[in-house]
């Protein structure tokens, strides 16, 4: 009878021991589940740790141990960037003019500690960038004119970067670069703007104009120029050969001259030398013709004597 109740009670007692092992089980999983002390922080993140609320400690990337009563929180450190649509400021010359822009920042790794206790629990600051650059935008619009705003623009962009990293430095962040875009000024004032571009363009040419038609008449000056002392240079030249030619002319005649005078007896023989060249040609008979004024051909007429003598 006894080995009979004793029975049941322990087939009972093992049925209590298994649901209790299985519990136990269960909780040692879940605690596991709930405490599991092995974490990860990711490429570009740092991992803060808090216990109570307080920062105890930066992690690095990679795996971390986290003790049940600590927290781990991911900080980013990678790029990120905030939009600023329509900046408005006002240049020295009180002309409104507005920007759009975008600004790459980054979360200063040695700072993560300070910009999680005082500004962001995940690195985001696109808030503060943004009311800082509209600060930073209206600041350096204001030591520009209008136009100095267009010509010299690389220079404000130049200059909005550099106050903006000042700026942000204060939260614990770096500036990576800005995209300036969409510059605009007022309706009124760029309508101005175009209309004395076009008018400078206007007066450009007409003075390019001028030049050409003063080059041309240069040009035209120096070809007449030149034609003139060419043909001077040409008459200049012929006038000198002349002159040679006749000086030449007079010194031969000169010389021959000189040589006549010097000897008559040339001028008896050249005389005589003539004669005998017509007699040498001459054929015996007279010209049936003879005009006045003809020359009569040279010939010996034989003397005669009269009769009864």
């Amino acid at each position: 009878m006894v080995e009979a109740i004793k029975g049941p009670v322990d087939g009972r007692y093992g049925s209590m021991r298994l649901v209790r092992n299985v519990v136990l089980v269960g909780v040692v999983v879940l605690f596991f589940i709930v405490f599991w002390p092995f974490r990860t922080v990711p490429t570009g993140s740092r991992g803060v740790l808090t216990q109570f609320g307080a920062i105890k400690q930066i992690e690095p990337e990679g795996l971390v141990v986290v003790p049940p009563w600590r927290r781990l929180a991911l900080f980013s450190i990678r790029a990120e960037q905030a939009q600023i649509d329509d900046a408005d400021g006002s240049t020295s010359d009180t002309q409104p003019v507005k920007v759009s822009l975008t600004v790459r920042y980054s979360i200063s790794p040695d700072r993560v500690s300070e910009v999680y206790e005082k500004y962001s629990h995940d690195g985001d600051l696109s808030s503060y960038v943004q009311t800082a650059t509209q600060e930073v935008f209206k600041a350096v619009t204001a030591r520009y004119t209008a136009p100095d705003l267009i010509a010299k623009r690389s220079q404000v962009s130049a200059d909005i970067n550099q106050a903006l990293k000042q700026k942000l430095e204060n939260y614990g962040a770096q500036v990576i670069n800005i995209d300036m875009r969409n510059f605009s000024f007022s309706d009124t004032y760029m309508h101005a703007i175009n209309e004395k571009v076009t008018q400078e363009q206007l007066r450009l040419a007409a003075e390019n104009k001028v030049k050409t038609v003063e080059a041309e008449q240069r040009a035209k000056v120096v070809t007449a120029e030149a034609e003139a002392n060419a043909l001077k240079a040409q008459a200049d030249g012929e006038a000198y050969a002349t002159v040679k030619a006749a000086t030449a002319q007079a010194e031969a005649l000169r010389v021959q001259n000189e040589a006549l005078a010097k000897s008559k007896e040339v001028l008896e023989l050249r005389r005589i030398e003539v004669e005998r060249v017509k007699a040498e040609k001459w054929d015996g008979k007279l010209p049936q013709n003879i005009y006045a004024g003809a020359p009569i051909p040279y010939f010996t007429v034989p003397e005669t004597k009269p009769e009864g003598k």
